[in-house]
């Protein structure tokens, strides 16, 4: 029996690449009427200038570089004019156009490099150029000739080939310990210059961490009306957990973890992150300009919104401005709309929002016309003789009506709305 035991060995691959290192050359002639008949052949030059490790140069032929064309073009050609063998390059040659009507001359063999690819000088000398660059007469009377001036760029693409292969070696690079270390700063007080006061505790801080992560602490330490100099500052309308999980985050740019605790001076209290606490924090980032602090309490807040916790966090989006949660709240309030009443936080709500309720019933409102129009994923309920649209108690939707015309004393446009609405369920007349 024939067995076949190949070993295919460690296998390996590498990759050739061409690009072109390319640079300009601008070159002007002044007085080109004065360089005419200085004969065929014989050129202006231009100074040397250094493309892909080369040196370069412009020839301008104003008599042409042939003898038997009778000086009736121009010649020009660009040069290596360095020590060189078989250099492969690109060209683009252009006269200017003087008259402001961007109308140039362009001569590429960019354009062309697909076609026949790049040209090969062999050794120093070798021009690539155009022997009849122009008619003579025509270029005298054209807008490229202006008092007596003619400007040319130039620019040369020198062909290189590499080959990459296998990288063997690698260094792998640690993540950025930048917040641990502004971390520590804060933690061990360490050339602080600034000391909060919020009721019984103090807490020390570095007005220049402050400012570059908070507009409103910039304006107060260094705005026009700010107080470089200033060393205290008395905090009010803020817990000193939050503004101690507030810190962490402006130092760190992480949020706070479920217990934080120090033993060095005031930083010694504990902070869990409870949904009371996130909704205060993201209150205290807002008030201090912190938009990723506030995104983050935003997105906690999403997560754990509950029927106890919906109402006051409700409130807290309208407050603050916070569109999205503000809309999930709106939703997940109408879809628990039975139990959600019966919390304290929907009694705040009544009290202390009532246009909130407006909203909450539009979202009701929509949510029991989809479904009556047969909107997808929404199922009709009735049970005990009562209607029920999308798990909603009608009857708790009407008392949020009466609730917010109450606070409105009727004279609310939504709420008039939402009674023409909610009547097409037989609840009102």
């Amino acid at each position: 029996m024939l067995v076949n035991n190949f070993d295919h060995g460690i296998s390996s691959g590498s990759k050739s690449i061409n690009e072109s290192v390319n640079g300009s050359h601008d070159f002007t002639i002044r007085g080109y009427s004065l360089a005419k008949g200085m004969g065929a052949g014989k050129y202006i030059s231009s100074d040397t200038f250094t493309v892909g490790g080369y040196d370069w140069a412009i020839y301008f032929y104003p008599d042409g570089k042939n003898l038997e064309d009778n000086s009736m073009y121009v010649s020009v050609f660009i040069a290596l004019a360095s020590d060189g063998t078989d250099v492969r390059a690109l060209f683009e040659l252009t006269l200017l156009d003087q008259s402001g009507k961007g109308k140039h001359k362009v001569h590429s063999h960019f354009d062309r490099a697909l076609e026949s690819g790049p040209y090969t000088l062999k050794y120093r000398g070798s021009m690539w150029g155009y022997k009849r660059f122009f008619r003579r007469v025509s270029l005298e009377t054209s807008d490229y000739l202006k008092d007596d001036c003619l400007s040319m760029h130039c620019t040369v693409g020198v062909v290189r080939n590499r080959v990459e292969g296998p990288k063997h070696f690698t260094i792998s690079i640690p993540p950025s310990d930048m917040g641990q270390n502004l971390k520590f700063l804060l933690e061990s007080e360490t050339g602080c210059d600034i000391i909060f006061r919020i009721g019984q505790e103090t807490f020390k801080a570095h007005k220049l961490i402050l400012a570059a992560r908070s507009p409103v602490f910039r304006a107060q330490f260094f705005g026009l009306v700010g107080n470089p100099n200033m060393d205290q500052v008395e905090l009010k309308d803020i817990e000193p957990s939050i503004f101690k999980a507030m810190l962490v985050f402006i130092y760190s740019d992480t949020f706070p973890e479920a217990e934080e605790s120090t033993t060095t001076g005031s930083m010694s209290s504990i902070y869990t992150t409870s949904t009371n606490m996130i909704q205060h924090l993201l209150a205290a980032a807002d008030r201090f300009g912190l938009d990723r602090l506030k995104q983050l309490c935003e997105a906690k807040l999403c997560e754990e919104v509950n029927t106890e916790t919906v109402a006051t966090t409700l409130s807290l989006a309208d407050q603050h401005r916070c569109a999205q949660l503000k809309a999930i709240c709106l939703k997940f309030a109408a879809a628990n709309l039975g139990v959600v009443m019966r919390t304290e936080g929907f009694k705040y709500v009544e009290e202390t929002c009532p246009s909130l309720l407006s909203e909450l019933l539009e979202t009701v409102a929509a949510a029991a016309v989809e479904e009556r129009s047969g909107g997808e994923g929404l199922s009709r309920k009735r049970s005990g003789g009562g209607s029920s649209i999308i798990g909603l108690d009608l009857t708790s939707a009407a008392q949020i009506v009466a609730a917010a015309a109450a606070a409105a004393e009727s004279g609310d446009a939504n709420v008039r709305r939402m009674r023409r609405r909610w009547a097409l369920f037989g609840l009102f007349g």
